[in-house]
C-alpha cells in the first residue's frame, strides 16, 4: 500500500538475496526495464546514487545496504508509452527540445534532478506523480534556474503544477524525451502512469 499522511514508511531490512545494486537512476531504470519486458517482478534495488536514491535519503554506502541499518520502502514506477512502445522510469521523465527555449515538462517521482530541487513536495510512494509543465521567457527561465537550487521556483505564473496518478501530454511537434537522464527518442504524445508500490528500494 502507498504511504498515508502521518504513517512511518518502510521497515528495517537488508537488500534481501536476489536484489540489484545501482548506483544511477540509469542503471536503476535499467534493471527495472528488464525485468518487466521478460514479465518477471523487479527485484529490490538497493540505491548508491541518483536522484531516487537522495529524495529517500540514501547514503551511498554499499555495506549499509547488508546491514541492520538498512531500510527496505516500498517505492512507485512511473509508466509512459513513447512512440508506441512502452518504457519506465524511476526518478523523472522531461519532455524538452532545450532548457532555455520552448517548452519543459518534468514528471517526477523523486524530488531531485541532479542538484535541482525541482518537486518539493514528490514523494516516490504515494500514488501520484508531480507534473510540472512550463514555456518560461528567458529572464524567468534564469530566475527560475537560480531558484532551482532552494526549491523554490514555484509556485510560479507560468508554471502549472499538478499531482497526478496518470496523464496525457500533447506537443506541437515530436520533442525528445528523457527518462532518468537518458534520452529514449521523441513523441508528439505521450501515455504517462504511476504504478504504485511497483518496487522496493533499500537505503
Amino acid at each position: 500500500m502507498t504511504i498515508e499522511k502521518h504513517q512511518l514508511w518502510g521497515s528495517p531490512g537488508p537488500l534481501p538475496a536476489g536484489g540489484v545494486v545501482v548506483r544511477s537512476d540509469a542503471e536503476a531504470r535499467k534493471v527495472v526495464e528488464s525485468a518487466r519486458r521478460a514479465d518477471q517482478p523487479v527485484p529490490a534495488l538497493g540505491l548508491l546514487g541518483g536522484d531516487l536514491c537522495r529524495t529517500v535519503g540514501g547514503k551511498g554506502d554499499e555495506a549499509r545496504l547488508h546491514g541492520p541499518e538498512a531500510m527496505s520502502l516500498p517505492t512507485d514506477l512511473g509508466a509512459v508509452l513513447v512512440d508506441g512502445r512502452l518504457h519506465w522510469f524511476v526518478a523523472h521523465l522531461v519532455v524538452r527540445r532545450s532548457w532555455w527555449r520552448g517548452r519543459v515538462v518534468a514528471v517526477m517521482n523523486a524530488q531531485w534532478i541532479g542538484r535541482w530541487d525541482v518537486a518539493p513536495k514528490s514523494h516516490p510512494n504515494d500514488g501520484l506523480l508531480d507534473v510540472l509543465d512550463g514555456d518560461l521567457s528567458v529572464d524567468d527561465r534564469l530566475k527560475a534556474r537560480r531558484r532551482l537550487l532552494t526549491g523554490t521556483h514555484v509556485p510560479h505564473p507560468g508554471i502549472s503544477q499538478r499531482r497526478v496518478a496518470a496523464v496525457q501530454l500533447a506537443f506541437d511537434r515530436p520533442t525528445p524525451v528523457w527518462l532518468d537522464g537518458e534520452r529514449v527518442g521523441s513523441a508528439s504524445t505521450l501515455s504517462i502512469r504511476v504504478e504504485p508500490d511497483a518496487f522496493t528500494a533499500v537505503v
